[in-house]
């Protein structure tokens, strides 16, 4: 074990040469999709359809920074809820207060997620990892209660606006709160970050974290410093839940502490599960599958979460690597484990 950590994690540098071609394949697959997403809105032409689907897709970014913490460092987070409310609040009081430049704020509001998870992660990726999760549970809802209790400051309970400029970026606002122009942005965001991730996982860093989940003690043996990677990755999944929550404050202008409760964190974690975590993508194609059995089922009873319940149940009883191990051994690979 000890030889194969050594071998992943100082191997990566002399294969590079060798993963060039798959990179290649691999932006011009996230191109493909990218695509795809344009010709959605031309195809669906409902507009609450569109809207669910850009709903799906926002919390679709937030399953995938849930499974990409579980895949590299093997930790569950019950909070991730926190960092995708803090953006969306942060985004909110910007509004509320005038205290910078609206492109500032969106920027702003993925960067503090993930410096304040980079600050926890360098404490709180020691624990084991029970603690982790609750630990994680217990700032989320924290947060929750501060927001909720402060009325003077985000109006409690009611919730507040969330007040944008009449352009961002350069780009009029009513983009990012039509449902057909936002569900192109969401989707091009969600390859975006997929594929980021796909090509980190497969460099020196993403083998070395991986080597460090594997066998932390042992990495450690071979020379490798632990704690700073496993706190990189806390941040950088922090960041992508920042992501998450400010395409939900773009599309809907209005937060809620609702937005921090641990049912959202809960809900977030369960789409990875049942996309399973081995493959990256595996989250986001969980959320899809959340979001039509939700839909679906809330047609017919009140009781769809019972549903959901099932579902995770049979999905993680019979296929332990989620729907995207089904789709890899149907597809050849045999490996969902796979970036």
């Amino acid at each position: 074990m000890t030889r194969e950590i050594a071998q992943d994690a100082a191997g990566v540098p002399a294969r590079a040469g060798a993963s060039r071609p798959g990179a290649s394949r691999l932006l011009l697959v996230a191109g493909a999709l990218a695509a795809t997403g344009f010709a959605v809105p031309w195809v669906v032409s409902s507009q609450l359809v569109l809207t669910l689907m850009t709903q799906s897709v926002i919390y679709a970014i937030l399953a995938t920074a849930i499974g990409f913490m579980i895949r590299q460092n093997g930790l569950t987070s019950f909070g991730h809820a926190a960092f995708f409310g803090l953006a969306v609040y942060l985004m909110a009081l910007n509004g509320k207060f005038d205290a910078m430049p609206a492109e500032l704020a969106v920027l702003a509001a993925i960067a503090l997620p993930a410096a304040v998870a980079f600050l926890a992660g360098l404490i709180i990726v020691r624990l084991p990892a029970l603690a982790f999760s609750m630990l994680t549970l217990a700032v989320a809802q924290s947060l929750h209660e501060i927001m909720l209790r402060w009325r003077e400051l985000a109006n409690g309970d009611d919730g507040m606006p969330v007040r944008l400029p009449s352009r961002l970026f350069g780009v009029g606002i009513e983009v990012f709160q039509a449902p057909s122009s936002m569900f192109v942005v969401c989707w091009v965001v969600l390859v975006l970050v997929v594929t980021g991730l796909m090509l980190l996982a497969r460099s020196h860093f993403g083998v070395l974290t991986v080597a460090i989940r594997e066998n932390e003690e042992r990495a450690r043996y071979v020379g490798y410093r632990t704690l700073l990677p496993r706190a990189l990755i806390f941040a950088l999944s922090a960041a992508i839940g920042g992501v998450a929550g400010v395409l939900f404050a773009l599309y809907n202008a209005f937060v809620t502490p609702g937005a921090l409760h641990w049912s959202l964190s809960g809900e977030a974690l369960i789409m990875a599960v049942i996309g399973g975590t081995h493959a990256l993508w595996g989250p986001a194609l969980g959320a899809m599958v959340f979001f039509v059995v939700k839909d679906a089922v809330g047609d017919v009873t009140e009781h769809w979460p019972a549903i959901i319940g099932g579902t995770l149940i049979v999905v993680t009883v019979l296929l332990p690597h989620g729907v995207s191990g089904l789709l890899g051994r149907f597809g050849g690979r045999g490996g969902a484990g796979k970036p």
